[in-house]
């Protein structure tokens, strides 16, 4: 996805580094939750995807990952900060509207809470580059 000035990203020499895509909209309620360029970003490595968003933190062996696709536009409201989806669990991490990539998992996940009781099935990112990210998980 081109970036036309309208939002913040943060290109990675690592190949296997994806970061997010910040909106400018969105730059100060993330900044209020620890949300920054510096404190997130997906990464695919040693067999694992490992995906920081502030203090939230899910890693996942890559066998995990049952399939991958890109999804938006979303609604700025239902996509901002660390959601929860009361629909079906689903966990996103969004920092625009544009586009992301859903990753849905064979074994749910903790990631949204501490305790790690409550996992969800899939994790939504909303990665400066989606169609990069989906292609290296399947």
């Amino acid at each position: 996805m081109p970036n036309h000035g309208h939002q913040h990203v943060r290109i990675s020499e690592d190949l296997d580094s994806y970061p997010f895509a910040f909106a400018p909209s969105f730059g100060l309620v993330l900044r209020v939750i620890g949300v920054r360029p510096d404190s997130s970003g997906v990464r695919v490595h040693d067999g694992k995807l490992d995906v920081r968003f502030g203090r939230w933190v899910l890693v996942t062996p890559l066998t995990n990952v049952r399939s991958a696709e890109v999804r938006g536009p979303y609604r700025s409201w239902k996509v901002i900060g660390a959601r929860l989806s009361l629909a079906d669990r689903g966990l996103t991490f969004g920092t625009n509207a544009t586009a992301g990539v859903c990753i849905r998992f064979h074994r749910p996940v903790p990631g949204l809470e501490p305790t790690g009781l409550l996992r969800h099935p899939a994790l939504t990112v909303t990665v400066a580059q989606p169609h990069l990210l989906v292609g290296r998980l399947r």
